[in-house]
This record gives structure tokens, sequence and C-alpha cells, in this order.
């Protein structure tokens, strides 16, 4: 049997505290994973969002409104080749008063072909056309609210106030991870019909895309130059660089989030560095053993660095296997309908999963350095007399 071999077996001669360190080191692992991997669900909007897509907007703020006319005016701006609008309506479900959820309205027809990653069957984009009632619902928010295609629902108005009628005439799902899934679309036709006078003819912001993604930064200047002149003035920032400035708005919370992460590493090193020291200090009179039968002070570190490779690897892999039912299935899938607006797509990256094996491995081993230096500078006779 190689030395290898017997080093890694080691590992279960006390299984008790074998499976009490392995367990302990497995939950650090998972909440490394957690929260690695909501740092990079938070991202997700800014990596996957659209580069040819522009948003423009209130020059004040994004709660004050535009003429619905300025959707012409940019739609006839160099550069543009498809532009559409929205207002946000803000209703609540009464069946779910505290359940947030973004809720829209829009014409159908041109979101459809600016947004194409939202995949919708052509039975039900044709319905949605079809009823101006109709709204949509993402898969996320379908299954949170239990609603099919042909149901009824009744959105109670917190901005503009009263009950508003609709039916789902479609569920979409979505090809891009920025686009939220846990969305209400509906007409804003409809929307338009129904509101105060003073709201008539007005949108909450227009969404444009360039030719090209090259052309961006050009188009969103002569969007905004458009209206230099205009009572109201504009902003226009492209999508990703919308979704990067609302991260910069959350860096302290991500920072602290980051480190965090990094805590738990210390401390699954103090777990493991702590079981391999004691491992080591109960093994004394072994490896005097070994170093009186002519074996050398090298063999006795890789031993101890052996052991503490093999402890880190089961401690990864069981943190591993665990995140996935607790943080993908579980948390994840929460986060995913509750905080879609934020959290659209929460999974466990196949980086973060590399790094978290890699990163249990590693801290173990390096958590064994010094145990094992002091095991190689064993003087054999004081080894033999100790025992243990």
């Amino acid at each position: 049997m190689s030395l290898s071999l017997i080093s890694i077996r080691n590992v279960k001669r006390n299984r008790t505290r074998f499976v009490l360190t392995a367990l302990g080191a497995a939950v650090a692992v998972v909440v490394f994973v957690l929260l690695r991997t909501l740092l990079g669900a938070w991202s997700q909007g800014a990596e996957h969002a659209a580069k040819d897509r522009l948003a423009t907007r209130h020059r004040v703020s994004l709660v004050m409104p535009l003429p619905r006319k300025y959707v012409e005016t940019v739609r006839e701006v160099r550069g543009v080749k498809g532009v559409t609008w929205a207002s946000w309506f803000g209703g609540k479900d009464p069946r779910n008063p505290n359940l947030f959820f973004a809720n829209t309205a829009v014409d159908p027809e041109s979101f459809l072909s600016v947004y194409d990653e939202v995949e919708l069957p052509s039975e039900q984009r044709a319905a949605w056309l079809a009823d101006r009632r109709g709204a949509i619902v993402g898969d996320v928010l379908a299954k949170t609210l239990h609603l099919s295609v042909g149901d009824n629902i009744t959105l109670q108005g917190t901005i503009y106030g009263g009950e508003w009628q609709f039916k789902v005439a479609g569920i979409y799902k979505s090809t891009r991870r920025s686009f939220d899934r846990s969305q209400f679309l509906f007409r804003w036709d409809y929307f338009n019909e129904n509101v105060d006078a003073k709201f008539k003819e007005q949108v909450g912001w227009i969404t444009s895309r360039t030719e090209n993604a090259a052309a961006a930064a050009n188009v969103s200047k002569a969007i905004d130059a458009t209206f230099d002149d205009h009572d109201v003035q504009t902003t226009t920032t492209s999508e990703r660089a919308l979704q990067t400035s609302f991260l910069a708005s959350a860096s302290a919370i991500l920072g602290a989030l980051n480190a965090v992460s990094f805590i738990l590493l210390a401390i699954m090193t103090l777990i493991l560095g702590n079981t391999i020291a004691m491992g080591v200090r109960e093994r004394t009179h072994e490896y005097g053993v070994l170093l009186a039968l002519g074996f050398l002070p090298w063999h006795v570190v890789t031993c101890v660095v052996l052991e503490a490779a093999a402890l880190g690897l089961c401690a990864g892999v069981l943190g591993l296997g665990l995140s996935f039912p607790l943080v993908q299935e579980g948390f994840g899938h929460w986060l995913e309908e509750n905080m879609g607006n934020f959290l659209p797509y929460v999974r466990i990256g196949a980086d973060t999963a590399i790094l978290a094996i890699l990163l249990a491995v590693g801290l173990a081993v390096g958590a064994a350095l010094l145990p094992a230096w002091r095991g190689s500078r064993l003087v054999v006779t004081d080894a033999l007399k100790r025992v243990v």
C-alpha cells in the first residue's frame, strides 16, 4: 500500500471528528457559495444587458413622465431602428397585498420587437394583440400567483387608483438573463384610456434600439440634443450603463458581502487547521516510527498534506452538494420569485462551484503546512517516547 493511500485513509481514523469537521467546513462552503452566487446574480443585469438598447427618461427623475409625442421624435433620430415605451403602474394583487412585482403598461407590438429576448408563443402573442385587457406574465410570477393562460386577474391601483381587470393572454420566458421573468405587462392603450385626464398621453420612459452597438453612445447624445430646446429635457443612457449605475449605488452592500465571503474562508481554515494539528499530535509516535525506519522528513510532510487535502476535498464536495438544493433550488428560487427585478437569475455558476472546491482543498493544505513542518522536525527518540 502506498504512503499516499495510507495518508488519505487516515482521514477517517477518528470518524466522529472527521464528520464534524467536514460538516463545519461544508457549512462555510455553503455560505460562501450563497454569497458568491448573490454577487453574481446581482451583476447579471449589467453583464447580460443589450449593448444596443437605450433608455430615455425625464432629465430630473425617472418618476417624472415624458410626453407620448416624444416617442415619434426619438424614432426619427438617425441610428435608431426600433422604439417602444412604457409606464410604471404600481398595482397590487389583492390576494397577495404584501407581494411586490413589477407591473408595467407597454405597447405590445413595439415592446416585443425591441425586447426580442421575450419568448412568447405565436398564439399567445396574437391573443395579446387582439385583447385590449390582455396581459402577459413572466413564468416565475405566473408560478407564484398560480396563473394560467386565460385566467382573469384584478390589480388594485396604488398610483392611479381603482380596480383594473385583466386577462392573462400569455406567459413569457426570456432568453437573456438580464430580463425579469417576474413582471406583469399589460397594454398601454388600455392604461391610457382609463387613467385620469392629467395622466393621459404620458409615458414613464422610452426604450430604443440602435442599428449597431458601436453607435449607441452617439445616438444617445443625439436623442438628448433633440430635446434640449423643449420644456422637458431628457437623459438617455445605455441599458448596461443604467444597470451599472444601480450596482454602484449598492456598492457598499456588495463590498460587505464580498468581505464576509472571505471571512468565512478564514473561519474554515481555522476549523481545518485545528483538526489537522490534533491529528498530527496524536500520531507523533507513528511519525517517529516512520523516521526510525528510514523515511525522510518530506515523507511526513506528504502524509500530513495529503490527509489535509482529502479532508478539504470531502468538505468542499459535501458543501457544494448541499449548496444546489439549499442555495439554487431553495433560496435562489425564492429570490427570483420575490426579488426578480433585482435578482432575475440566481444560479450557481460553474466558476463559483470550481472556486469553492479549489479553495476548500487549497485552504486545507495551507492549514496543514505548519503542523506538517513541525511533524517533519520531530526528534526520533522524543517521538518514540511520546504516547498519546
